[in-house]
């Protein structure tokens, strides 16, 4: 009888605490099988289809459509939000106060998901309050991470800026001259060294709406005030060539990624690199704006053959790496709409590095990520970072859907994959084998104040998350045993 009146006194506690709890279960529920003898895992996971729509947006402020791109480096997640905090301090005129919209940098442990202490981001030790100023966060291939904006229209040049990773602060690398065409750019990519002191450095961004790319470069060593346009000394060419061939310009906020050279000499030359649009799956070119492949060298057997190869237009996303001596090409699938809800591929290329041919190993998360509009960003950023796991090479792999989540994976030959989030015994949240009131304490700790030193298999009824329906499962399992 004692037993039965702490499980309900748990329970009613629980249950009015629960919504207030705020910390979430972070792992994507699903497993993935190993293929080819590579195999993926979950790190963590924290999105809206899993862990709520209202906590998500409640509870975590790097959930913005102000926030919308992120970037993994050295084991951190850094996402960028523009105008996050507001900042009123005196008017440098001496007449009342200015109130600046500062971006913020949030940061999050690769590994685990755990929030970091964020950076507030200043320039010339000002708050930078810059309209969309943090529009595009990313890393060179030296480990410096940059930040750019948004550029109007009207506007004639790109800023490019370093981010201090410990304290925020922003150096100017390169105001970039958009030339004789301005349009409207949103995201932007580079590769090499944006010191230029250990390489030379290309960067790029396309146009809105427009067929035109913007791209500069300089070279190891070379003047950081002086860079000089890539197309053949122009800062910007229109494309004639798309896919589908039906398209002529990229649509809104269109991305792009530089793909490395084969060889040293080569490698951060910017040679070719993919363009993915609004309008557009991504295609990869070269630098005299012809097409060297992508989707559209997929054949129709093979599109029959896994209707989950061929990304839907208006998700922007992709990336690729090397693992054991194979090519990866990491990609968007679908925006929110379902069924293929903020999902990601991950592909080995065909022979030679070709599209036919490519072999789909995982779409994740494999339920989706969400289904909450993001405004029409179209952006899902895709950033790979080499490591080791048993022994062998591996990459994390975080993915990033503006207003719907984050998770970040591993991927590799040592790496071993997850069973799904399940319990061997039901009822059992603490691990220890076998079911008792002590299971219930641990749920009604975590969901109390975040207590995870006993929580073994907290989600009970298997839906993906913690909460004070749980409790009432191991109540459930208790009472009948009574």
């Amino acid at each position: 009888m004692k037993k039965f009146l702490l499980i309900l006194t748990l329970v009613a506690i629980a249950c009015s605490s629960a919504s207030a709890a705020g910390l979430l279960l972070k792992r994507d529920p699903n497993s993935y099988e190993t293929v080819n003898g590579i195999s993926m895992r979950s790190l963590w996971l924290l999105d809206r289809f899993h862990y709520g729509v209202n906590e998500l947006q409640t509870d975590y402020a790097w959930c913005n459509t102000k926030a919308r791109t992120a970037v993994l480096q050295d084991g951190v997640v850094y996402v960028a939000r523009s105008e996050a905090k507001q900042i009123i301090r005196p008017a440098a005129s001496g007449n009342g106060n200015d109130t600046i919209m500062a971006a913020v940098i949030y940061r999050f442990d690769a590994m685990t998901g755990e929030e970091m202490a964020p950076l507030d981001v200043t320039l010339n030790g000002e708050p930078y309050g810059v309209f969309l100023g943090v529009n595009s966060i990313g890393k060179d291939n030296f480990g410096h991470v940059w930040v750019a904006p948004y550029t109007s229209e009207k506007t004639a040049e790109v800023p490019l800026y370093q981010l201090n990773t410990t304290s925020g602060e922003l150096t100017l690398v390169a105001t970039l001259n958009k030339g004789d065409v301005i349009a409207r750019t949103d995201y932007l990519d580079l590769v090499g060294d944006i010191t230029l002191e250990q390489a030379e450095c290309n960067v790029m961004t396309p146009g809105s709406q427009v067929p035109t790319v913007y791209a500069w470069h300089n070279d190891q060593g070379g003047d950081a005030d002086t860079w000089d346009g890539f197309f053949s000394g122009d800062p910007y060419m229109d494309f004639v060539e798309m896919y589908p061939e039906s398209q002529t310009q990229w649509g809104y906020a269109p991305a792009c990624r530089f793909v490395l050279g084969e060889d040293e000499e080569w490698k951060y030359s910017g040679e070719y690199f993919y363009i993915d649009g609004f309008t557009t799956v991504p295609v990869l070119y070269m630098n005299d704006g012809t097409i060297v492949d992508g989707f559209g060298s997929l054949t129709q057997e093979e599109m029959e053959a896994d209707s989950l190869l061929m990304p839907k237009v208006g998700t922007n996303g992709i990336a690729e790496f090397t693992l054991a001596d194979r090519n990866f090409i990491s990609y968007s699938i679908g925006q929110y709409d379902a069924p293929n809800s903020c999902q990601v591929n991950i592909c080995e290329l065909g022979e030679g590095m070709a599209f036919s041919g490519m072999q789909r190993y995982w779409t994740f998360p494999a339920d989706g990520q969400g289904q909450t509009s993001d405004s029409g960003l179209r952006i899902h950023p895709i950033t790979v970072d080499y490591t080791t796991e048993g022994g062998k090479d591996a990459v994390m792999i975080l993915e990033y859907k503006c207003y719907n989540g984050m998770g970040v994976y591993m991927v590799g030959e040592g790496v071993t994959p997850d069973d799904p989030i399940q319990t061997a015994i039901p009822g059992d949240v603490d691990g220890d084998g076998h079911v008792s009131s002590v299971d219930v304490t641990a749920l009604y700790n975590f969901l109390l104040n975040g207590d995870t030193s006993s929580l073994v298999n907290g989600d009970q009824d298997g839906d993906g998350h913690v909460s004070s329906v749980d409790i009432t499962f191991v109540y459930n399992i208790l009472l009948g045993s009574e």
